[in-house]
């Protein structure tokens, strides 16, 4: 992957006086048409379901090989070690990540966000 796959996100830690972060306001007059938007304009979808998958590593077998698998057979994928993994929505790459452990848990952290149409 080239550096140029990156998505450049404002930065939205600087706030402003009045509480709104300053990658939000438009100070520039040839923008001031271009409407607002805010989490609450996106509502209507907060209640959608999504699957989210995040995917280690593939391998191919055949059927009499996969009913062969028990407890404690390791199986190759096709992914080294400390290689990036890919993060699907609805069966679409989004992004890649890294394996994180949290507490006792397994977690992704995102590292790089794919552009649309440059997936797969």
């Amino acid at each position: 992957m080239s550096g140029s796959d990156n998505v450049d996100l404002p930065d939205l830690s600087q706030e402003s006086p009045q509480g709104a972060p300053q990658a939000l306001l438009n100070n520039d007059a040839s923008q001031e048409a271009a409407p607002r938007y805010s989490a609450a304009d996106l509502e209507a979808v907060f209640d959608v379901p999504v699957t989210v998958s995040a995917v280690l590593g593939k391998s191919a077998m055949e059927v009499s090989q996969l009913l062969k698998l028990g407890k404690g057979t390791i199986l190759e994928l096709d992914r080294k070690v400390g290689e990036a993994i890919d993060i699907y929505v609805n069966d679409r790459l989004v992004a890649r990540g890294e394996v994180v452990l949290v507490e006792d848990r397994l977690g992704i952290t995102m590292t790089e966000i794919i552009k649309a149409g440059s997936g797969s």
